[in-house]
């Protein structure tokens, strides 16, 4: 069943002013927690995730380790975990793009091999004894170019595997697999970490794209739903923009998605900062992790059958996430440490479905790889530069004046986006009153010259 759009992006149009194209939102309903696993190619799908979020994740425990051991300091393992972020600056509208333009499951194809032979010559090195810091930043630079391609083509591809009435229950099932892979990733990285040495964690990714890559050829290309292909124009780029520009759906969820960004998407930095703190091993420095990948899981879990994806939901949960790492800041050990911030990820989560989804329901067919490009840029563009600022707060504060930071601004910006949602529904309010009352004037009008008439 289709729907308006929320109350925060309805507007009258003047009669010289075109329409907004149609929304492709669909009422979300509340079904089982895996209905979309219904689908023959999402099962495939979900299973090319599970093994490419554990290879991720492998990979990233493994390489901030390797930084950690290299340098002993915080500041570079955010300046590596940067460098898979600053390809998104430069290649991130293009990256939407290519989505719009191509057979997203090729792009796919290409950006998982890609992804699979950064991981494996990392492992080479670190096998050989020649790695060096700046192999990391290189390979960390190409690792985030392919993964610049490859997140918004992966989202728009949900889309056309499941189409929108089923778009919210598989984007939270793609987050609890990819939570399950944010266990056992760090839990296998750990593992082979301290039996054989962190080269054979890079090995081990390098097998688990190859698994993905096997998934991906498992699925049915007749059975997708396809969005028409956009073709070569003029001004693509700056059309996203003013739709994004233009309506608060769009816009309000990637502000505050940036904003968050900056300083989650830099929980790495910030758990390394940790484990030097309290003087943990890499088994500690993982437990902390799979803390964090147990609350997302279970926020991933809940989101399957809640069906909210307004924008009150998403200023909310952006409150709850500040309160979290607010709370995380003032804990005394690693057990309450890796509470908190299983807290922090039963929160955060659904905050990252509910602006995906909102976002993506909210798009025309036509727009959605370039929104969500644009999007993806501004969320992993914030996080490159929250990298070194984190690692520099963590280095001069502790981990926790990173948090506390970070609870700062999330929370001031939660305040100021739900301030400005509540005056421009009362704007809104007031010219839909305007509006009724001038088609009432308009009738009663009509209906007097019609039966004076008579």
């Amino acid at each position: 069943m289709t729907t308006t759009a929320p109350r925060s992006d309805r507007s009258t149009p003047s009669p010289s002013e075109p329409a907004a194209p149609p929304s492709t939102t669909t009422t979300p309903s509340r079904e089982g927690i895996f209905a979309s696993l219904d689908n023959r190619n999402f099962r495939w799908f979900v299973f090319g995730q599970a093994a490419s979020t554990s290879g991720l994740w492998t990979q990233r425990v493994a390489q901030d380790w390797l930084v950690l051991q290299l340098t002993h300091n915080a500041f570079a393992v955010g300046v590596a975990t940067a460098m898979q972020f600053v390809p998104t600056l430069i290649f991130g509208m293009s990256a939407g793009l290519v989505a719009d333009r191509f057979d997203k499951r090729h792009v796919l194809l290409a950006t998982v091999s890609t992804l699979g032979l950064c991981a494996s010559v990392l492992g080479v090195l670190c096998l050989t004894d020649t790695v060096r810091l700046w192999h990391v930043l290189a390979i960390a630079f190409f690792t985030g170019t392919a993964a610049c391609f490859d997140n918004p083509t992966r989202s728009a591809f949900v889309h056309e595997i499941v189409g929108p009435g089923r778009l919210r229950n598989a984007v939270s099932v793609n987050s609890a697999v990819f939570q399950l892979g944010a266990l056992a990733g760090p839990a296998v990285s750990a593992g082979l970490i301290t039996a054989v040495g962190t080269g054979w964690a890079f090995v081990a990714t390098g097998g688990w794209y190859v698994i993905v890559l096997a998934a991906f050829f498992r699925i049915h290309s007749a059975d997708l739903i396809r969005s028409p292909r956009l073709g070569r124009a003029r001004g693509q780029l700056r059309g996203a923009l003013s739709e994004i520009g233009r309506r608060p759906v769009l816009f309000y969820p990637i502000l505050l998605a940036g904003i968050c960004a900056f300083f989650t998407t830099n929980f790495a930095v910030v758990l390394t900062a940790f484990a030097k703190d309290l003087k943990l091993s890499a088994g500690g420095y993982g437990f902390l992790t799979i803390a964090l990948a147990i609350g997302s899981l279970i926020g991933a879990l809940l989101s399957a059958r809640w069906p909210g994806s307004r924008l009150r939901h998403l200023v909310a949960l952006a409150g709850g996430l500040a309160l979290g790492q607010l709370l995380a800041a003032f804990m005394p050990g690693v057990v309450t440490v890796a509470l908190a911030f299983v807290a922090i990820g039963a929160v955060g989560m659904p905050f990252l479905i509910t602006t995906n989804t909102s976002i993506q329901l909210a798009c025309t067919d036509q727009v959605r790889g370039r929104v969500l490009g644009v999007y993806m840029l501004v969320t992993l563009g914030t996080a490159a530069v929250g990298g070194p600022v984190v690692g520099l707060l963590a280095e001069w504060g502790g981990a926790r004046a990173a948090l506390l930071a970070g609870a700062g601004v999330i929370g001031i910006a939660a305040l100021a986006v739900s301030r400005q949602l509540a005056r421009v529904g009362r704007i809104e309010v007031r010219g839909e009153l305007r509006f009724k009352v001038a088609r009432l004037r308009a009738w009663l009008a009509t209906t007097t010259r019609i039966t004076g008439q008579r």
